[in-house]
C-alpha cells in the first residue's frame, strides 16, 4: 500500500511495524525496500508453523506433524535497508537489535520521500482522517 506508506512517512514513523504470513523472499526485499524509502526501522514479523501447530482433524495436504507449512522470516532492517536480525526461518524465535534512531535523520540527509526528494509541485497526496461510518443515511 505504497500510499499508506507515504502517509506514514509524512507523520514520521520511525518504527514501521509489519506482520505478516508471507514466507516469500521477496517479502524480506520488501522489507528492505520500505526501510530505505521511508528512512524508518522496519520490524517484520512473520508466523513460522509446523503442521503440529494445528489441530490434528484442521484438513491440511500432510499429516507429518514436523512438516513446515510457513517459515517465518522474521527481520529487522535499518533506515539504509542493512538487515541487524534475521530473516529468522529456523523456527520459532525473538529477534534483538539495537535500534540508534539517529541513522533516520542521518538517511534523510541522503533521501526523504516526504522532504527534499518530495515534488508538491506535481505531486500530492490528500488523506482523509476524518471519523468515517459504514452507514450514512442521506435524503434523496
Amino acid at each position: 500500500m505504497p500510499a499508506m506508506r507515504m502517509h506514514m512517512y509524512a507523520k514520521g514513523v520511525q518504527l514501521y511495524c509489519a506482520p505478516t504470513a508471507d514466507p516469500r523472499d521477496s517479502w524480506v526485499a520488501s522489507m528492505r525496500h520500505i526501510a530505505c524509502e521511508g528512512r524508518c526501522f522496519v520490524l517484520a514479523a512473520n508466523q513460522f508453523a509446523r503442521r503440529s501447530d494445528f489441530p490434528a482433524d484442521y484438513p491440511l495436504e500432510t499429516s507429518d506433524p514436523d512438516e513446515v507449512l510457513c517459515r517465518g522470516a522474521s527481520v529487522i532492517v535499518d533506515p539504509l535497508g542493512e538487515i541487524l536480525a534475521g530473516p529468522a526461518t529456523e523456527g520459532q524465535t525473538v529477534l534483538h537489535a539495537e535500534l540508534d534512531l539517529g541513522r533516520i535523520t542521518e538517511g534523510k540527509y541522503d533521501f526523504d520521500a516526504v522532504g527534499h526528494y518530495a515534488r508538491p509541485d506535481i505531486f500530492s497526496l490528500n488523506v482523509n482522517t476524518a471519523e468515517q461510518h459504514a452507514v450514512t443515511e442521506r435524503q434523496a
